[in-house]
């Protein structure tokens, strides 16, 4: 999952950037308004966490326009700001949570994931589909009852086209939710990791649809 990481103090954005990689995001980390602009225009993200108090103007500047052009981004606002009147004005200009700091990363980290599942239309954390079971929260992943082991990038691959199912995805916008602007992309990183999944959970799990992307199919129900 590619989030946009919004944050202009050095020790914080620096240890953030660490705990969410560990959290299994692919992380951009942006110190000002101008550069998230310009990397919501023409990035694609899953997530972002934006401060309010950037040094060339209000990250509510940031969440308003990115509002204004119809774009459902969770975003959640990590902020020192902690009037009543600050969270009701963050809320209302679109935010989808609001978080104070100092924070516990494992909450952040929760916080996350509630959003995702959300605007994934989710009900519960996991994700169930056929016999194949992934808890985002521990990143745990059974197939037919057992265990199996996957490379973070193999998990995020499965849990992106899982949660898109019914929908084809497009190389390109694989590639930007598995690698940051400092990772280097293979040009057959894509097709690796979809061959391994094959190889775990069958052929059949994931669809090639030639010139566009690939799909995992719904579940059809009897």
């Amino acid at each position: 999952m590619r989030l946009l990481l919004v944050e202009d103090d050095p020790l914080l954005g620096d240890g953030l950037q660490a705990g969410l990689r560990q959290g299994g995001y692919t992380v951009d980390w942006l110190r000002d308004a101008a550069s998230a602009d310009a990397a919501l225009a023409s990035g694609h993200y899953e997530i972002m966490v934006l401060d309010l108090g950037l040094p060339d103007r209000s990250g509510l500047t940031v969440l308003g326009k990115l509002r204004r052009q119809g774009n459902d981004l969770p975003v959640l606002i990590l902020t020192a700001r902690d009037a009543v009147e600050d969270r009701v004005k963050g809320l209302d200009s679109g935010a989808d949570d609001y978080m104070l700091k100092p924070f516990d990363l494992d909450e952040l980290n929760a916080r996350l994931r509630a959003l995702l599942r959300r605007h994934s239309g989710r009900a519960e954390n996991r994700i169930v589909h056929g016999d194949i079971t992934l808890q985002p929260d521990s990143h745990a992943v059974t197939f037919k009852g057992e265990a199996i082991e996957l490379t973070p990038r193999e998990y995020t691959l499965l849990q992106l086209l899982l949660e898109g199912s019914g929908r084809v995805m497009s190389r390109s916008h694989l590639e930007e939710s598995l690698y940051s602007w400092e990772g280097e992309v293979e040009s057959n990183a894509i097709e690796v990791y979809i061959h391994h999944l094959r190889k775990k959970f069958g052929s059949d799990l994931i669809r090639t649809v030639r010139g566009v992307g690939y799909i995992i199919d719904p579940v059809v129900k009897p």
